[in-house]
């Protein structure tokens, strides 16, 4: 079985709101309300028109599998380096444990390695112990300790 992997498109917008709603931390801050929020597609089409933005779907024989947003951004520190940020990670409760999270952060870091970057980066609520420890399995180390102010 072949993961297919493509940007998002206006048709998935449902579906991806579905997927970021589906757990304990994001059925307390989504809108799965029919029509969807009109912010959902006021983003999608700022990453759609944003060149270093990418919504990442990940499909299985034509089934959502997962998703991902990558954001490449130029620093001008580590000499001018770009980076990957790598945000809303979801695997549909599905197909969770059977690789497909590896597989697609593989794609992603591809991705970033194709675009120059030289740090692949992430956040994950502290929250979601499953998530960090896959993370860390992955390679990822926690070496720095991240801030958010709410607004």
């Amino acid at each position: 079985m072949e993961l297919k992997y493509r940007s998002a498109d206006f048709e998935d917008l449902e579906s991806l709101v579905a997927l970021l709603s589906n757990d304990p931390l994001g059925s307390k801050r989504e809108d799965t309300s029919i029509p969807l929020n009109s912010a959902y597609l006021e983003a999608l089409e700022a990453i759609t028109r944003d060149p270093n933005n990418e919504l990442l779907v990940v499909e299985l024989e034509n089934s959502l599998v997962g998703m991902l947003q990558i954001t490449f951004i130029p620093y001008l520190t580590h000499i001018g380096s770009w980076r990957c940020l790598i945000e809303g990670v979801r695997i549909h409760s599905d197909y969770r444990g059977q690789g497909f999270g590896e597989k697609m952060f593989e794609y992603a870091i591809e991705q970033a390695k194709s675009k120059g970057c030289t740090i692949v980066q992430l956040t994950s609520d502290k929250q979601r112990p499953d998530a960090i420890r896959f993370y860390e399995k992955l390679g990822f180390k926690s070496t720095h300790e991240g801030f958010k102010l709410a607004l």
